[in-house]
């Protein structure tokens, strides 16, 4: 018998928890059709020899939403095994939308998630108004990985409320519609829905996003609609009541963002304060799987103060680095940055990414950017611009604002309760760039740490969130599950150094990406990406929630 595609002689890793198994397996039609001994041919044969097959990678956090319209295939996260990626989180997405509210859903995007409006305005078709016309828009793009998406609190109280859904309190009739809106929305394949309680998220007049400060109530009478179709709900800010009286209105599943793992003690006291929001109820959390927050250096961001500095940043990267290389210029940006209140980063949170291919995001907490120029014997200032002419410019650092301390975040990982994600693709696009978080949970957190066995860190990067999303078809190695699957070298995965390129359009900035070890990843039984680099295939799925 000849298959499409042969994976031949990896250590199959099932992504059900069971350690790996020596085999092969086979793909046809998009689905997979042996898992074991695999006599016959393959049409495409991938030699998995000392590689790990296992399902393709799940990210329960996406902002990909804008992206996709000029970027369907979807980098970073396509360069890192994952397979399925969830849209619409943190309550801020484009449907439903009026003709009339497009500038303002966008406007919205740029000032809580770094989207640059112009790109959104520009990059997407803007041809809906309800979720499923959003769906369908994204289904012609024929993205490259599978996508799942939520319909936000933000879209919906502007849908029904027009500028009153910014801080008013929603009539009895407003509720009403607002619960309607949401489940025709799951009916039209929105796979749940999403709020944000962070009053950090603003609009660009300043005030918090809408649903910010909503009774929770609202989010109860929401609930009921979201329960009666088996959809989830996802929340940013929420403390533990709002959740307990959404997952008691859904009597189903609950996602949302977790943290804090900083202080000596932090872990234990985050897990077990989790576990007690979580008990009884079918909620889950996600959390960064590293110190994260900010991302600098000469190529991007200058957090550093001063008429010398404020012209380095209106200079192309090119001339930044010959600024720095030039004496005079030097000695002024020296003399700026040293005055007191010049850096505007704590610099004891502020880590050097290193200048080798793979970026050390594990420096120990002590080796910060203050005590690393104290070795030194000169300023902070003159460290940063030292590392960066080493570096030929592209050197970074990283902002540890969340999940300070690896050490307590080992704490909080071992509670069943939470799942290494957040990355955030998508979103923060010039800020930050954790994009490739699950390419880390391997390296770090599973062959380094070894916190995880290679199946236990595998389900919580496949089956375990596609539990979470409903996806019954996805997540697991088995005959007649869809062939999302991911070929690896273990020994050898990785990110690589974060980049900055300005291919959004209007040429706006971002970080890219890559990785290494990926020997392949197959999306719906089509190669995608083949020894790290994307073959071009387009065979993701808009996957449609089904009421089941």
């Amino acid at each position: 018998m000849v298959h499409d595609i042969v994976i031949r002689g990896g250590d199959i890793t099932d992504g059900t928890g069971a350690e790996p198994v020596h085999g092969d397996l086979a793909i046809d039609d998009g689905l997979i059709t042996a898992v074991g001994e695999v006599s016959g041919k393959g049409q495409q044969e991938i030699d998995a020899r000392g590689h790990i097959v296992s399902p393709g990678f799940i990210d329960l956090h996406t902002h990909l939403d804008a992206q996709i319209g000029w970027d369907p295939a979807m980098t970073p996260v396509s360069w890192h095994g994952i397979s399925t990626a969830l849209m619409g989180n943190c309550g801020v997405t484009f449907a439903p939308c009026k003709p009339s509210d497009r500038e303002l859903l966008a406007g919205m995007m740029e000032t809580v998630e770094d989207i640059p409006k112009n790109a959104i305005l520009t990059g997407l078709p803007w041809s809906w108004e309800g979720y499923g016309g959003y769906l369908d828009a994204i289904e012609e793009l024929k993205p490259s990985l599978n996508v799942v998406g939520m319909v936000g609190h933000c879209a919906v109280r502007f849908y029904v409320m027009g500028e009153r859904g910014v801080e008013e309190a929603a009539s009895e009739d407003e509720l009403k519609q607002m619960a309607q809106v949401v489940g025709q929305s799951i009916d039209e394949g929105a796979a749940g829905f999403s709020t944000n309680r962070y009053p950090q998220h603003k609009l660009p007049d300043g005030r918090s996003i809408p649903g910010t400060y909503a009774d929770p109530r609202e989010l109860e009478i929401i609930g009921k609609e979201v329960g009666a179709r088996n959809a989830i709900m996802q929340a940013v800010g929420a403390d533990a009541n709002v959740l307990h009286r959404m997952a008691d209105a859904t009597k189903g599943r609950i996602l949302f963002s977790y943290g804090g793992a900083n202080e000596p003690g932090s872990g234990k006291l985050q897990s077990d304060n989790l576990d007690k929001i979580c008990e009884g109820r079918d909620i889950t959390a996600i959390t960064q799987v590293r110190g994260s927050g900010y991302t600098i250096g000469l190529q991007s961001n200058i957090p550093i103060m001063g008429e010398t500095w404020d012209k380095l940043r209106q200079m192309s990267f090119a001339d930044r680095l010959k600024a720095v290389n030039t004496a005079e210029i030097y000695e002024k940006l020296v003399a700026e940055g040293t005055q007191e209140g010049a850096f505007r980063l704590p610099v004891n949170r502020v880590y050097y990414m290193g200048s080798g291919e793979v970026p050390d995001y594990a420096v120990d907490n002590d080796q910060h950017l203050q005590a690393v120029s104290r070795a030194a014997g000169e300023h902070y200032v003159e460290t940063f611009l030292r590392l960066s002419k080493e570096s030929n410019g592209r050197g970074l650092w990283n902002f540890r604002l969340f999940n300070m301390s690896l050490d307590e975040l080992a704490d909080l990982f071992q509670n069943k309760n939470i799942f290494p994600s957040l990355g955030d693709a998508g979103a923060h696009v010039s800020q930050i760039m954790d994009a490739g978080w699950c390419s880390f949970v391997l390296s770090y957190w599973m062959r380094e740490r070894k916190l995880y066995t290679l199946g236990e860190g595998i389900r919580r990067l496949t089956s375990g969130p596609a539990r979470v999303l409903g996806l019954s078809d996805r997540g697991t190695l088995a005959v007649g599950k869809r062939a999302d699957i991911n070929v690896f070298d273990f020994e050898k995965v990785s990110e690589l150094q974060p980049v900055l390129v300005h291919d959004f359009p209007g040429g706006a900035p971002r970080y890219i990406q890559k990785a290494q070890g990926y020997k392949a990843t197959v999306i719906n039984g089509e190669i995608n990406l083949l020894d790290d680099e994307l073959t071009g295939a387009r065979a993701g799925m808009v996957l449609r929630h089904r009421h089941n």
